[in-house]
Formats: structure tokens, C-alpha cells, sequence
């Protein structure tokens, strides 16, 4: 069958997760990579869902283009949506759901930061940029910007992640990075690193200090990064119950260390924009979700392979 007759199913065939060197865990989240090309995608099928996220992130469209819901995922399907100010962009964390809808086929990669390392390496405050897309020659300066236009020119992604791996190792390596850092990047185990080196930084370490220090790295306040992290392991939990068929949302709940099931509730439909069963529903059927399923079920294969 010709490639562009090829109908889609909801499935990781159009996204990939690309994990970083281990050298580099501490300073990128990871990369993402959409390829709609030769697909045939319905125009409810175009839309592009993304959690809250504490991460900065870096986005090139290399084919096609996208367009902004500034509403995100409140009446999505008939919101006004906006052009994006350049094809090299720069996001910083996000304290809400985000959603994005792309014109046709299209091809970009999204690479994630750790807040603390988009502030050490490439001097961006993440507090200046939360819940915002940006030019990335907004934010970036000119050698950062040859950087972005030499990945972005790079013959392919095993390439630009080569690049991007090869610049940014000694740099992140002469910033003398904290060794104690956690070997998990869950949110959860960075969100309690950050508060141990909060507490014991500077002269003053009271709860009040400790948290500003955490906003001032991370754009985020501590109680909100507390509340992805418990998020993200109800998703990773979730993830295991519907592979084994036992999912009940008591006992995801339960395991991630929530009050009950109701605040897991609430607390999702904040932070992903759905209840938790349309969620759930969504990441099983609907394409626009494909950045859930690759993540999820992919960095968790990753891990059982390290």
C-alpha cells in the first residue's frame, strides 16, 4: 500500500522517545520526535496534547507547521488558534495543559530541558517564560541560535541528537553539576532533591526562603511541582493497571499518594485537562494523546533495558 493511503490507528508509529546519555540525564528530560509524514490524518486527529510539565523545552519544525490554542484543552476543538512567531521556538515549564493543532503532515523535534540546566547553559530564567511560547531568538543568544540552526540543518535525528549530546556534555560537565542529584528523573525524586538543596543553601533556610530558591530555579513553586510529581506516578501507575487489566483508580490513588480517589480526580483534570477515565480513554484511543503514549510506555521499556 502507497505510504500517503496508509490510515492511521492510535499507535507510537508517528512519535519517538529519544532518553539521554546518562551524562546528560540531570541536564535533558529528553527528546521528542512527530512524524506525520505519509500519513493521513482527519482534522480532529491533528490536535496535540500535553500535560503540565516543569520542563523547558526547545521545539523545531522542520516540515509543516503547527498552530497555538491559547485556550488549551477548555473547547479546544472549536478554539481560536494562533500562528507561532518562528519555526525555532522556546518554552518554559508549564503549570497547565497545552495544546497545539497541526495544518497537515508534519515533521518536528522537541527537546526537553531540566529547568535548573536551561538556567545554567543557556542563562534563561524558567520563572520569566512560565506557561509561555516564545521565539527561541527571543530568549536564546546568537551563538545558542547558530547552535538551534546547526541541529536544525543536521541530515537527520540520530545526527541532531549527536550534536546535541556532543555541545552540551562538557558544557553541562563544566558547570560542576550536583552529584547528589538523584539517578531517577522522575519529578517526584527531583522535586525532593531540589528541597534538600534548597534547605541547605545560602544563609537563610527557613520554609519561606527554601521555596523561593525552588521557584527561582525552576519557575515553579514547590507545592506545584509536588503535585506533577504525584501526577506522574499515578500516569506511570495507571500505565501498569491497564496492561494487567486490574486498574482501579482507588488503588492508583492509593499508590501514588493521594488522600483518595477524588483528589486524584481533581487533580488530574487540572493538571492534563481530562478526568481521569476520559484520560484514560484518550491515551488508548485518540491520536492527539500520542505524546502520553510514547512517553509512558516508552520510557518505561527504556527503563527495563538499563
Amino acid at each position: 500500500m502507497p505510504a500517503l493511503e496508509r490510515h492511521l490507528t492510535p499507535s507510537m508509529d508517528t512519535a519517538r522517545l529519544y532518553l539521554p546519555r546518562p551524562s546528560l540525564a540531570h541536564c535533558l528530560r529528553g527528546t521528542l520526535v512527530r512524524d506525520t509524514r505519509g500519513v493521513m490524518l482527519a482534522d480532529s486527529q491533528r490536535f496535540n496534547f500535553f500535560p503540565a510539565s516543569p520542563y523547558c523545552g526547545i521545539t523545531w519544525f522542520l516540515e509543516g507547521e503547527s498552530l497555538e490554542l491559547p485556550g488549551g484543552t477548555r473547547g479546544y476543538a472549536a478554539g481560536a488558534r494562533q500562528a507561532y512567531p518562528s519555526r525555532i521556538l522556546f518554552s518554559g515549564p508549564f503549570s497547565q495543559p497545552y495544546v497545539s493543532w497541526s495544518t497537515g503532515p508534519l515533521y518536528c523535534f522537541m527537546l526537553g530541558w531540566m529547568p535548573h540546566a536551561a538556567q545554567a547553559l543557556l542563562g534563561v530564567d524558567p520563572g520569566a517564560y512560565a506557561n509561555r511560547v516564545v521565539a527561541a531568538e527571543e530568549v536564546l543568544s546568537p551563538e545558542w541560535m547558530d547552535w538551534c540552526h546547526r541541529v536544525r540543518d543536521a541530515v537527520d535525528d540520530q545526527a541532531r541528537i549527536q550534536l546535541i549530546e556532543s555541545t552540551l556534555e562538557p558544557q553541562w560537565h563544566a558547570a560542576r553539576p550536583d552529584e547528589s542529584v538523584p539517578g531517577s528523573q522522575l519529578v517526584e525524586d527531583w522535586t525532593q532533591h531540589l528541597a534538600v538543596r534548597a534547605a541547605n543553601s545560602g544563609l537563610g533556610r527557613s520554609l519561606r526562603q527554601m521555596e523561593r530558591r525552588i521557584k527561582q530555579w525552576t519557575g515553579m513553586p514547590l507545592r506545584e511541582l509536588k503535585g506533577l510529581g504525584k501526577l506522574e506516578r499515578a500516569f506511570f501507575e495507571t500505565l501498569v493497571a491497564m496492561e494487567t487489566g486490574t486498574d482501579k483508580w482507588s488503588d492508583v490513588a492509593e499508590e501514588a499518594g493521594y488522600a483518595d480517589q477524588s483528589h486524584l480526580c481533581r487533580q488530574t483534570r487540572r493538571l492534563t485537562g481530562f478526568a481521569p477515565d476520559d484520560l484514560r480513554r484518550r491515551i488508548a484511543e485518540d491520536e492527539g494523546f500520542w505524546a502520553y503514549r510514547v512517553w509512558g510506555f516508552q520510557e518505561r521499556v527504556d527503563a527495563t533495558e538499563r
